[in-house]
């Protein structure tokens, strides 16, 4: 029994170890800064430019998307318990910013006809949100995206948030900044 002990302490220790650093995070952000004018997913690049369809087969654009509003917000979703939360969450945000558009970004369901099943069991059918299904995940990769990724596009194109959502507080700062 202690020889198992040991060997569980040193395999604990060892992986530990390889941890360097990261045990006390300095909380800095260490990406390199992002050169303004060239397109990714961070804050203050251009967007990528996407085509996808919604869950009733019309097909949007960056360009559509943004078309008559001063941003747009894409939340990116699993359908899973935490998503459901964030986005009824989000649901009580879209009143109060009626030249946003909301999106609710489908990267799991696999086809237009699947991820409308999926957008109509939760309850978004009639929600504020469109729901966009991302068969090809051009957004998920695009935008770095994952469940609960968030993400606001300027009018101009440029992206002013990309983060987990949270309690949508920061979210909220951001829109209202909004010219």
């Amino acid at each position: 029994m202690y020889f198992v002990r040991l060997c569980s302490l040193i395999l604990t220790l060892s992986l530990l170890a390889g941890c360097g650093d990261n045990l006390l995070p300095s909380g800095e952000d260490q990406r390199p800064p992002v050169q303004t004018g060239t397109t990714g997913p961070a804050v203050g690049q251009q967007a990528p430019v996407f085509s996808v369809a919604d869950t009733n087969g019309n097909i949007f654009t960056l360009t559509s998307a943004l078309a008559n509003r001063k941003a747009i917000v894409l939340y990116f979703t699993m359908w899973c318990p935490i998503c459901d939360a964030h986005a009824s969450n989000l649901q009580e945000v879209i009143p109060s910013f009626p030249t946003v558009g909301f999106y609710l970004v489908d990267y799991v369901s696999g086809t237009v006809a699947d991820a409308r099943s999926a957008m109509i069991a939760d309850g978004f059918a009639d929600s504020g949100f469109t729901t966009l299904a991302d068969i090809g995940n051009h957004l998920l990769f695009g935008f770095q995206g994952t469940m609960g990724s968030t993400v606001v596009i300027d009018s101009g194109g440029t992206i002013l948030l990309n983060e987990d959502y949270k309690d949508g507080t920061r979210l909220q700062a951001v829109l209202a900044s909004l010219p």
